[in-house]
């Protein structure tokens, strides 16, 4: 379990988030919704500890997430961005291999190279194992990096005693560079990981219906704050898109749910 407790955060005595509480279980799909510069991304930074809070506490399982260590964090704590960029001319595979460096010293051993060998497969990139990484498509390239986060924090060589007990997946922004249907396979293997008992994932996502279809909890931000947290059905209501999105909503009913229609 994550908890923010009353965080705030200013850059140059401007507040950017404000008094933000929430709770994150594990075995749930947690997704952040919102508009432009309404502090979503800051907010998955400061939970994810890549950014310290101006005031407040973040916990992991009960304890403050400052009093953990770089290395036990970098075992159990990926974080996947927007846009990641490499300066040196990689392969495919030596980004993914990336994901490992905090599980082995020196070099990877046969399990290193297995999970490898297992994420590239479940995100579908095998082909492109040795492939220059910086040849490759936005779109291409973030599956990279999706299977590279997974390699971090996979449930495999984890010590017992490490603290997190949990694992943590934060997603910022991941559905960016990705067509529709790369963004429903994503989403879906989102889910699939999110499921495990002992996995927290957290994630900003632009697209509403694919918040609606996919996430167990919502939480609107709006102007550093969150205003409605809860299932989609409690959060997705024509009075909040209207009233945060500045747009009309439309529900239609389909096999899967409800998708909106924005006028």
């Amino acid at each position: 379990m994550l908890e923010a407790q009353e965080v705030s955060f200013s850059v140059s005595g401007r507040e950017l988030l404000s008094g933000v509480s929430a709770t994150f279980d594990a075995s749930q799909l947690h997704l952040i919704i919102g508009p432009n510069g309404a502090g979503k991304s800051t907010l998955v930074k400061l939970l994810a500890r890549l950014t310290r809070p101006t005031n407040g506490t973040i916990l992991y399982e009960g304890t403050d997430v400052t009093a953990t260590s770089e290395m036990i964090l970098a075992k159990k704590r990926a974080v996947l961005s927007q846009a990641i960029e490499v300066a040196f001319p990689l392969s495919v595979r030596e980004v993914v291999m990336m994901g490992r460096y905090p599980h082995f010293g020196g070099r990877p051993g046969p399990a290193d190279q297995t999970l490898v060998d297992e994420m590239m497969s479940l995100v579908d990139i095998t082909e492109f194992a040795e492939r220059n990484y910086q040849t490759l498509s936005g779109g291409e390239r973030q599956r990279v990096n999706f299977a590279r986060v997974l390699a971090q924090v996979w449930p495999t060589e984890f010590q017992i005693s490490d603290f997190p007990q949990c694992r943590y997946l934060f997603l910022d922004e991941p559905l960016t560079f990705l067509d529709i249907h790369h963004q429903i396979d994503f989403m879906k293997k989102v889910r699939d990981f999110a499921s495990a008992d002992d996995a927290v994932v957290i994630g900003v996502v632009h697209d509403l219906n694919l918040a609606a279809r996919f996430a167990d909890r919502l939480y609107m931000i709006d102007q550093g704050r969150i205003i409605a947290a809860g299932t989609p059905d409690e959060v997705l209501t024509a009075e909040l898109i209207r009233k945060v999105f500045a747009v009309e909503p439309e529900f239609v009913p389909t096999a899967d749910g409800v998708h909106l229609i924005f006028n």
